[in-house]
């Protein structure tokens, strides 16, 4: 799987947001789609990514409780320059499995944007991806 291109494995349907969206909209976004990154572009430029690790660090545990206070909802209007990840790691789209593996291995990372030569976002790559798409070589069985 070492040499197979990136392209082959990486998610092309993308979510973005902007600097400025609201965690409101992120939090909207994650709650009812399956992803667990977003990519923060501007001008069609990656400049960040945003995580739902990151989302739960920056809001109240008490939003939507009984406890629920002025305080806790207001931190849904942070934006999301204030806590997303500057200047990620990311692969170009001529990258390969194995490439990207090396990154996440590096860096401790759990997504790569994956991106063309004017690093406008084409893509994404996370761990699960990797692990979703591995092949038994049947050249090479193991031993029982």
């Amino acid at each position: 799987m070492a040499g197979v291109s990136i392209k082959k494995i990486m998610t092309a349907k993308l979510i973005t947001v902007g600097l400025d969206d609201k965690l409101e909209t992120v939090k909207e976004i994650f709650d009812n789609l399956k992803f667990h990154h977003l990519l923060v572009v501007e001008e069609h430029k990656l400049l960040g990514v945003v995580s739902d690790r990151d989302l739960l660090k920056a809001l109240s545990p008490n939003i939507g409780s009984a406890r629920e206070t002025y305080q806790d909802i207001a931190s849904l209007n942070k934006r999301v320059h204030q806590i997303m990840t500057r200047r990620p790691i990311v692969l170009q789209e001529s990258a390969t499995v194995d490439d990207a593996i090396h990154a996440f291995n590096t860096h401790g990372i759990s997504c790569l944007p994956v991106v063309d030569l004017n690093f406008r976002p084409v893509g994404i790559v996370t761990w699960r991806d990797i692990l979703k798409n591995l092949r038994i070589n049947p050249s090479n069985p193991t031993v029982p």
